[in-house]
């Protein structure tokens, strides 16, 4: 099997789960608004990508997910959605190890 054919089909794979993450996590931050207004100011829900956005609240959001504090939540809208971002968040993380480890084989063997 061709490693540089591999390493660039493992990041395209990364970007793409990337894509959906990020596109989770915009979806989540719409449902947080309706549902939970407190919650969404509390990790900066209307600051969250852009420039001027805290990233000591956006880490809130991700403890509050990798926590699975959510479960308690009142919306079931909400948990499948933190769910999905959660999910999704493990996939992609998961996938940059062997990105790193292709990375190293083509620096070695190329």
């Amino acid at each position: 099997m061709n490693t540089v054919a591999l390493f660039w089909a493992l990041c395209v794979v990364c970007i793409i789960n990337m894509t959906r993450y990020y596109s989770s996590l915009r979806a989540l931050l719409v449902v947080l608004r309706g549902c939970d207004p407190l919650l969404y100011q509390y990790v900066d829900g209307s600051g969250f990508f852009t420039a001027h956005g805290q990233p000591s609240k956006q880490l809130r959001l991700v403890r509050y997910i990798f926590a699975q504090h959510y479960l308690d939540h009142h919306d079931p809208e909400f948990i499948r959605r933190c769910e999905r971002v959660r999910g999704q968040f493990m996939l992609t993380s998961a996938l940059c190890g062997p990105i790193v480890v292709s990375l190293i084989a083509l620096a070695i063997w190329h």
